[in-house]
């Protein structure tokens, strides 16, 4: 029986092409800080940018008139636009190259982002930040198929790890300053400045990235494409990676999305620039997505998984306290679970995939953004019909997902060794 057939690891179409791993870029080599500050700076921007409204739903709720899960659609049409369009981006990245599509990306998604604080109304701001998921939506799968192939093997799961960092510091980041600012002037001056912020993190980024050297320019034939795509879906490994990705951020997406309503009412009634420090926490995500390389070489990929979704689970349970010390202790044990779970997921989708990598990690991302864009609706929703409890309960529904896929591929891959043993 095939590796493909049993859910076991398995290498995706390999390419005879590939460059061999020493050719590759390792930790302490030339032009390895470089390319991770670069990458670093665009994960920066990707999550500032994307999730520059969330902390300021409550604000953004009070302006127009609206409820948490009308307001909510600021975060989940961008996120569901990035989700949509990340395939045919990564696709553009086979054809023209990941660092020019990365480029690209970065300059329309910071354009919109001068143009978010002018928006006029709920129905244009959720069209502008629709069209911002979608311009972002080069930067994910392109980043971490530029990785896979600059860099070598066994530094992988670092360099990504990396690149997720910058996530979690654009998040943090984001969410702080916005805080803050509209607490003094309001949430479109907060939104302008993380645009301000996000045009700096892209011209240092094109300034840094290295110019790939083991780019090999693909087709943009549909027929070609749809055939990757297929040979990535038909494996049972990177399926389930894929699901693993989207539940993970059904959690993450519904808990910081509803956590600014929660900490407003009683009884922590907290400031609006309070409530954007909160999310310093996200430093948490920085080191543990940072150190999975660790992770999974202690415990295997699926042990750091069964990890990733223990933690994840403790922190929603500890964040039901009405105890504001409690509750940010199971945001750091969320946030701490969600990034180092993301990264190994993540790394694994590049590691399998050889060839059509952007397509492999676009399915990824596409996946991971839909659960950001489920989270963020049905966590809110969750919130307006049962409180925060029902925000937690949809998030524990989504670990015990998590769980159970780990579970069947590690059967599969047990069932598989007996095959190989017996034949053997």
């Amino acid at each position: 029986m095939s590796p493909a057939s049993t859910g076991a690891s398995t290498i995706v179409g390999a390419d005879a092409s590939v460059p061999t791993p020493d050719a590759r870029v390792s930790p302490g080599g030339p032009g390895y800080r470089r390319m991770s500050f670069a990458l670093f700076l665009a994960g920066v921007a990707t999550f500032a940018l994307l999730y520059s409204t969330q902390a300021l739903l409550p604000l953004i709720s009070g302006e127009f008139g609206v409820a948490a899960s009308d307001a909510s659609w600021t975060v989940a049409a961008a996120t569901g636009g990035l989700a949509l369009f990340v395939l045919p981006m990564s696709a553009l990245s086979e054809r023209f190259g990941r660092r020019a599509v990365m480029t690209a990306s970065l300059a329309v998604a910071v354009t919109l982002g001068l143009l978010v604080p002018l928006a006029p109304s709920l129905g244009v701001l959720i069209a502008l930040r629709a069209l911002q998921g979608a311009a972002l939506a080069g930067l994910p799968a392109s980043a971490t198929a530029y990785l896979a192939e600059e860099v070598s093997p066994k530094a992988l799961v670092t360099a990504i790890g990396l690149f997720v960092a910058g996530n979690s510091v654009g998040g943090m980041s984001g969410r702080v300053i916005t805080g803050w600012v509209a607490q003094e002037w309001g949430w479109r001056i907060a939104v302008g400045v993380i645009g301000g912020i996000a045009v700096a993190c892209a011209v240092a980024f094109r300034l840094l990235l290295p110019a790939p050297k083991h780019f090999k320019a693909g087709s943009l034939r549909p027929r070609v494409l749809a055939r990757t795509v297929r040979g990535h879906l038909s494996d049972p490994l990177l399926c389930r990676l894929y699901a693993i990705g989207a539940l993970f951020m059904t959690v993450f997406g519904g808990v910081y999305t509803v956590i600014g309503y929660r900490l407003t009412e009683a009884p922590f009634s907290l400031p609006q620039g309070i409530i954007g420090s909160i999310f310093l926490v996200y430093l948490v995500g920085t080191v543990s997505a940072s150190t999975a390389g660790r992770l999974v070489g202690r415990l295997g990929r699926r042990g750091a998984l069964y990890a990733a979704g223990g933690t994840t689970t403790a922190g929603l349970l500890l964040s039901l306290a009405d105890s504001l010390p409690l509750v940010l202790a199971g945001l750091v044990l969320i946030t701490a679970g969600f990034f180092a779970g993301h990264a190994v997921a993540s790394s694994a989708v590049s590691k399998t995939a050889t060839h059509g990598r952007a397509q492999a990690s676009a399915l990824y991302q596409s996946a991971y953004y839909i659960g950001s864009s489920a989270g963020s609706t049905v966590g809110a929703i969750a919130f307006h019909a049962g409180g925060w409890a029902g925000t937690v309960g949809v998030g524990l529904l989504a670990v015990l997902g998590v769980v159970t896929i780990t579970v069947f591929g590690t059967r599969a891959a047990r069932l598989q060794r007996r095959e190989l043993t017996t034949a053997a």
